[in-house]
């Protein structure tokens, strides 16, 4: 028995049984690190019965499964990427992702797919006396899968089954029934992504302390679809035989979807290897491209706004504030002078006018701005100064808005997640109502990009800032 994949540990002490406990543990002791998950690192019989021990002991984990089509779902699709680090346990499925840990020069002991380990915990729970309800699949798929496994281990309790195709509003109803049937364990086989987020939705309202999200695993068991001949699973082939079998509906996964996997899984490996965040070195190499070219085009842009400035009221053209950028590091933030010159001194009197929700200060009719002040914040041109800060490296052209120092002494722990990218001169948030948007769900739409930011993402937000400019929605 392997002693280090020890569901039983002090790790687990959230999840005696108790009302409704909560919280996220840390990775099981034993665990390998791939596309910043933490995967489960063990045996696949001790799997299957460290997770029914869990569901004898009313202790609670939602288990998830990761494999190459989840890593590419995971890189577009935040809400997933957010269920996924809700699971206590994520367990290593497919060839893929035994590829990606030879890749980044790690390895793991077995691969804990779904369809491998249900007949080993259906074998333990009858054992035990642990019982199982099986959601999803069509019409009559789960309860034929429930009866060939119980056809297998005869003492095996199957307490309920529900098909996967119900409306919304028949949620209450389901969860009802899972609660009603007294199951310890509850199977989820609604396919990605829908699975991982209707358990992050739901789960907390359903009794059954094991949750899993299995994918297609009961349409295997009943008998709808045949699985793969052993040699071929044996060699990491069996999703060929999955495309051969329904080459239309899998084409997009298997085929695109392995290239793009692959991608990902290079640019992680050469990353772990390195200690070279590509994508990062890519974002700057980009930066400086569009930087310098951009100033050479706004250089007489930048000569009329200073003039402009200098003769309204003879102040100096350039404001210089401290914001604090990446992990924390303050820096000098560049901006055209769009305020009186002593708009700070006047700031503290004004306070109490704000008309933003929260730690951030923001007034509509600003009486510190300038005339000229006025049409450069409308344009959002007040701004373009900070491609020095970009071309310095203190912030990018897309990230979060840097705060002010005072602002991030008030975040809250998860409003941190801001500061692990370099802030930017547009964001998501900016191109989406600026200053109209409360500030709780700027930081939600930043950790977003933090989260999933890449090339394609970034470009897009740079197209979508023209428009934004242009309607100065939110711009004030």
């Amino acid at each position: 028995m392997y002693q280090d994949f020890n569901f039983d540990s002090a790790l687990m002490q959230d999840y005696e049984r108790g009302p409704r406990s909560s919280g996220r543990v840390a990775a099981a002791a034993s665990a390998v690190r791939l596309f910043n998950l933490d995967l489960v690192d063990a045996d696949r019989n001790e799997t299957a019965q460290k997770l029914v021990d869990l569901a004898a002991k009313g202790r609670r984990a939602t288990i998830g499964f990761i494999n190459a089509h989840c890593v590419n779902v995971a890189a577009r699709d935040s809400r997933y990427r957010a269920a996924l680090k809700s699971c206590d346990h994520l367990l290593p499925d497919g060839s893929g992702m035994r590829l990606a840990a030879r890749l980044a020069g790690t390895s793991y002991r077995d691969n804990l797919n779904g369809t491998d380990l249900f007949p080993l915990i259906c074998e333990e729970a009858a054992r035990k006396g642990v019982s199982i309800y099986l959601l999803g699949g069509g019409e009559g798929i789960a309860e034929a899968a429930g009866r060939a496994m119980q056809r297998r281990y005869p003492d095996l309790n199957i307490a309920g089954t529900q098909n996967g195709y119900f409306e919304q509003y028949e949620t209450a109803r389901v969860i009802a029934d899972i609660n009603a049937s007294g199951a310890d364990m509850v199977f989820v086989g609604f396919g990605v992504p829908l699975q991982e987020c209707w358990l992050a939705d739901h789960g907390a309202s359903i009794d059954a302390p094991v949750q899993l999200s299995v994918g297609g695993l009961f349409d295997y068991y009943s008998g709808r679809i045949p699985r793969a001949p052993m040699p071929i699973r044996k060699v990491g082939c069996e999703w060929i035989w999955r495309l051969a079998q329904e080459p239309r509906r899998l084409a997009g996964r298997y085929i695109a979807g392995n290239g793009i996997f692959i991608m990902h899984a290079l640019a992680h490996a050469f990353a772990i290897r390195s200690g070279i965040d590509c994508g990062a070195a890519l974002k700057r190499a980009g930066d400086l491209i569009a930087v310098t070219l951009g100033l050479a085009l706004l250089a007489p842009l930048f000569a009329a706004i200073a003039l402009a400035i200098r003769l309204e009221d003879g102040g100096p053209v350039f404001f210089s504030q401290t914001r604090i950028g990446k992990r924390g590091r303050p820096f000098k933030v560049l901006k055209f002078r769009s305020m009186v010159v002593n708009a700070e001194a006047i700031r503290a009197r004004l306070l109490a006018q704000s008309d933003r929700d929260s730690i951030c200060f923001k007034m509509k009719r600003d009486p510190r701005i300038t005339r000229v002040g006025s049409l450069l914040r409308r344009t959002s041109l007040d701004e373009l100064p900070q491609l020095f800060n970009v071309l310095l490296g203190d912030m990018s052209l897309v990230g979060p808005r840097p705060a002010l120092p005072h602002e991030v002494t008030a975040y809250w722990q998860r409003a941190l997640r801001r500061l692990d990218t370099r802030p930017g001169i547009t964001c998501i948030w900016q191109v989406s109502g600026r200053a109209e948007i409360p500030f709780s769900q700027q930081v939600e739409m930043d950790i977003d990009y933090v989260e999933s930011q890449g090339m394609m993402r970034d470009l897009g937000l740079l197209l979508r800032t023209i428009p934004a400019v242009v309607t100065a929605r939110g711009a004030y």
